[in-house]
């Protein structure tokens, strides 16, 4: 059984390691993008299963996309030191966000790290002297002279980073916490969990791994911009990949990024603008009809299967 339960994880590692040698420049670009929008629908779920809805996570990735870009053309700090400068100083911003709103519960917080892209956006664009205003900034080059199977790569490594960082939640006393959280605070608190500091402590973790996949993007793409850096895109996609493949899990928003991504490369091409559409009928129904997502219908019938099996 022990045995059994790592060959996922080795297939998945096996098609991540040969598909830069079966797939050319474009493909590589798609599953770049594919990887990016995975990291952050892990971690907005991994900030969910503590009961707390953030919509922060297009804040937190436009925060690390600019702090990337100025540590680079401001400090001339190496493009990958500058990903990881950009992830700790969004976690560092979160943190702060964090002990100041966290004591909010349901929509309350939910709104308040809603308006968090906004207020980042406008910030940016009114700061001209460092942050080039709303005309963002370009880069001089993009990371690694802009090499398709070195980017993919390195987008590969943050997509690792998320769902390593959401395993060890998992399979860990954080989330027998999380979810006495998500259950009942009043019973958590009385069995001697500090809720304030578990929220403080996830909230931080996951948008610092949102601020390095901005970091990542924009080092990839080679441009920032008060508008595209916090579109909204980078808040609703990830939600409905999460909600698509299952939320309370690493596996549901992995899988939802994946059929979502690709689904989506190819709405582009057949309807440009139109698959945003999409998107959103796709939250509605899955909402509506797949509550549980695809891995949650699939445990559902698998664990179905069993008792009947077993009742025979």
């Amino acid at each position: 059984m022990k045995t059994t339960r790592f060959i996922p994880y080795t297939l998945a590692a096996v098609v991540a390691a040969v598909f830069p040698l079966l797939s050319g420049a474009y493909l590589q670009q798609v599953a770049i993008t594919i990887l990016l929008y995975m990291a952050l629908a892990v971690t907005w779920d991994m900030i969910l299963r503590s009961g707390q809805l953030s919509f922060g996570t297009a804040g937190f990735f436009g925060l690390g996309s600019y702090a990337s870009a100025l540590f680079f053309l401001r400090l001339g700090v190496d493009p990958v030191v500058g990903i990881l400068l950009g992830g700790i100083f969004a976690g560092v911003v979160a943190l702060l966000v964090g002990l100041a709103v966290l004591r909010l519960r349901g929509m309350y917080f939910a709104i308040v790290t809603l308006a968090l892209a906004s207020i980042f956006r406008v910030v940016a664009r009114n700061i001209p002297a460092l942050t080039g205003g709303a005309e963002g900034m370009m880069l001089p080059s993009v990371i690694f002279g802009g090499d398709a199977t070195k980017l993919y790569g390195l987008a590969l490594v943050v997509a690792v980073l998320a769902v390593l960082a959401s395993e060890i939640f998992e399979r860990s006393r954080i989330r027998l916490a999380l979810t006495s959280i998500r259950n009942d605070e009043r019973v958590a608190k009385s069995s001697g969990i500090s809720v304030f500091w578990y929220l403080v402590f996830v909230f931080t973790v996951a948008s610092a791994i949102q601020g390095i996949a901005g970091g990542t993007y924009v080092q990839v793409y080679g441009f920032v911009s008060p508008e595209g850096s916090f579109h909204a895109n980078f808040l609703l996609l990830p939600l409905a990949m999460a909600l698509l493949g299952g939320i309370h899990s690493t596996w549901g928003p992995v899988l939802g990024a994946l059929i979502l991504g690709m689904m989506g490369e190819y709405l582009k091409l057949q309807i440009p603008y139109g698959h945003l559409l999409v998107y959103g009928g796709i939250i509605v129904l899955v909402t509506l009809f797949l509550p549980q997502g695809v891995v949650g219908a699939f445990r559902q019938r698998l664990s179905g299967w069993h008792t009947a099996r077993r009742s025979r």
